[in-house]
């Protein structure tokens, strides 16, 4: 239990890379890119290594209540009636349990 309070306060972080990496990629390959994606790796093959692992949902995914949390729907077409729009925070698990939900918008 202390290990998955660790590892669930470390979420956030895993968050922020995943903000930096993507406005760093607006600028283009650097110095500091290549230093983020490095410390990046790093910290998720090590949170990887002790069980850690995205919990995979996808645009255009059928919405599931029990792995996912449906933070708003919003009008769509056809195509994506009670599918997943976007996901606007990934979710995570530690082995079989979720500790944090993928939050979705889904269609409506």
């Amino acid at each position: 239990n202390a290990g998955q309070g660790v590892i669930k306060n470390l979420l956030p972080v895993l968050d922020d890379f995943d903000r930096a990496l993507t406005q760093m990629e607006t600028l283009g390959e650097s110095e500091h890119l290549t230093g983020f994606n490095l410390i990046s790796t790093k910290l998720r093959d090590n949170l990887s290594s002790k069980g850690l692992n995205l919990v995979e949902i996808n645009k255009g995914d059928a919405f599931n209540a029990d792995t996912a949390e449906a933070i708003t729907q919003i009008p769509a077409g056809k195509n994506f009636k009670g599918k997943v729009v976007d996901v606007v925070e990934k979710g995570y698990k530690l082995g079989d349990k979720i500790i944090r939900f993928p939050k979705v918008v889904i269609g409506q």
